[in-house]
């Protein structure tokens, strides 16, 4: 099974994997949002973040490249009467246009290797506006041993190290790892090893 069919054979149940309440870290930048923002949700899955950004008053793209995710982020937008823009596309072989976004939100897509990682975050870099807002939380090395969520490879996790040097360069740059307890469906559910990044270019 290869990692497209094993995403699309993780999302095909009527229950929401990851809920449908917006990640806790995302919730709490809301203040920082200009009014009217353009925001990319990237790895969006089912919704949950992306649609909570439009209810926020911006103007949403959320990419995932499961069909199956994006019907359920679609009908999650219409039952709570919001309207967002959905790609469906591979988070590698997108093209990133330059200066495009205020805000771009990456929240767990670790699926990804070193390399391909690198890509993606050269393609962010590329994509927010000069004084847009980066967004990134994922998981930190110790999650191995919490096992409540996210990749079983290390090389997939993040360091506090590795994203600062990924971004560096930017205006404003905080990137913090800590543990707290997580309640996101059943796909992240328990005490787990974050790390989060907050960016403006």
């Amino acid at each position: 099974m290869n990692e497209f069919e094993r995403w699309e054979s993780r999302f095909a149940t009527e229950d929401y994997v990851f809920g449908t309440t917006p990640n806790t870290f995302l919730q709490q930048q809301a203040g920082q949002f200009p009014a009217g923002a353009k925001a990319l949700s990237i790895a969006d899955g089912e919704g949950r973040n992306g649609v909570w950004l439009a209810e926020c008053g911006l103007q949403v793209t959320a990419q995932d490249f499961s069909p199956i995710a994006q019907d359920k982020a679609r009908k999650l937008a219409e039952k709570r009467g919001v309207a967002l823009s959905f790609e469906l596309s591979d988070l590698t072989e997108r093209t990133w246009e330059k200066d495009c976004y205020d805000v771009v939100v990456g929240i767990f897509f670790q699926f990804l290797p070193p390399s391909e990682r690198a890509s993606v975050f050269e393609g962010i870099r590329r994509t927010i506006r000069p004084g847009g807002l980066v967004l990134i939380e994922g998981y930190g090395p110790k999650q191995l041993d919490y096992g409540t969520g996210g990749p079983k490879k290390l090389e997939n996790l993040y360091t506090e190290e590795l994203l600062r040097k990924a971004f560096a360069g930017f205006a404003e740059l905080s990137v913090k790892a800590y543990d707290a307890d997580v309640s996101e469906g059943e796909g992240h559910c328990g005490r787990s090893a974050l790390v989060d990044l907050i960016g403006r270019k």
